[in-house]
């Protein structure tokens, strides 16, 4: 407790003392929140108290899809590079690729160090291997099993764990210092989301078969509605990732900004009396952010196996429709046969 008081003491004491700019210095809380939590070209490491950066620019990678396509041109910001539209593809390396990529490394040295290897023994030795068990076994039972079903839940299981851990240790890594989350991001969270788009639909076609798969796309009726069953059954695969994708990158974006808003008020007052005010706000809402951070995760899991159930429950359904169809065809036959004897 006495780490903590003098953790926060020393937070608003030096708030304070950066909330005094330099004379004839006006502070941009806008343009800092809006740089701080966009992708870049470059990782800054800001030094406390001071305008100074130490900046590490990134590899830029750049592959002309034509001849001249990547050559600088002039814009209203300035030199640019054009994009795909132009025929460059750019495969630069950005701040938030640089997270992604140490997520992953953290994620695959975490379950090597606290995976259970050792088959002889049943239960995991250390705090940190339990609970990865009860994460895993949570995915598992309460996830997969419960939304995709017991006989299609653990073949869809590695999946899910993948993008739940995944996914957390991107959303804990941005609230380090000199860190970033990769999920406040809308280009990672609509690549997850298409991840699981297209797990949807491979459980759907291995459930129902390509032809029950096109079938389910008719939505039972009459052919004379299938043009406008089709373009709406279409749409519908694709609202499941759009709101994969925004819910994600919605609710950890605004998380970030409103710490920076909260502590920006310091700033936008120009007293450093605010900070005994907005710095335990910022507080609150940083640890809003670390439960966020597990509840998002599990969102996202959980939508997913949500999605995979239903492309499984379809092939399920198809069969029940083949069997209704087959049960009523036999039966038609059979009083067809006995009205037949009945006649004769």
């Amino acid at each position: 407790m006495r780490k903590a008081m003098v953790l926060f003491v020393g937070l608003v004491a030096s708030v304070a003392f950066a909330s005094e700019p330099a004379e004839g210095e006006k502070e941009d809380v806008a343009g800092y929140i809006l740089h701080h939590v966009s992708d870049s070209p470059e990782y800054e490491f800001e030094i406390p108290l001071s305008h100074n950066h130490v900046a590490i620019h990134l590899p830029r990678i750049f592959i002309p899809l034509k001849a001249g396509a990547c050559e600088p041109q002039e814009t209203s910001h300035g030199m640019a590079v054009p994009g795909l539209g132009a025929g460059c593809l750019d495969l630069s390396i950005s701040k938030h690729t640089v997270m992604m990529w140490l997520a992953a490394l953290l994620l695959i040295g975490s379950l090597l160090i606290w995976s259970n290897r050792d088959k002889t023994k049943l239960v995991p030795r250390g705090s940190a291997a339990n609970l990865f068990e009860m994460l895993v076994l949570f995915v598992r039972d309460e996830l997969a099993i419960k939304n995709i079903g017991k006989e299609e839940g653990p073949r869809y299981t590695p999946y899910l764990l993948t993008a739940f851990f995944f996914i957390l240790f991107m959303n804990l890594l941005g609230l380090f210092p000199w860190m970033a989350s990769a999920t406040g991001n809308i280009a990672v969270t609509c690549g997850l989301a298409l991840c699981t788009f297209v797990m949807t639909q491979v459980a759907g076609i291995r459930a129902a078969g390509l032809g029950g798969y096109l079938a389910h796309l008719t939505g039972g009726v009459a052919p004379w509605l299938w043009p406008i069953m089709v373009p709406v059954e279409v749409l519908g695969l694709f609202t499941k990732p759009f709101a994969l994708t925004i819910r994600l990158f919605a609710n950890m974006l605004a998380g970030h900004i409103v710490i920076f808003f909260l502590l920006g008020l310091i700033f936008m007052l120009g007293h450093p009396a605010v900070a005994f005010v907005s710095v335990p706000f910022a507080l609150g809402i940083y640890l809003l952010e670390l439960f966020v951070a597990f509840v998002q995760a599990y969102v996202f899991t959980m939508l997913s196996a949500l999605f995979i159930g239903m492309g499984v429950a379809m092939g399920h359904h198809h069969a029940h429709a083949d069997e209704h169809g087959d049960h009523k065809e036999s039966g038609h036959s059979h009083d067809h046969g006995k009205a037949h004897m009945l006649g004769s």
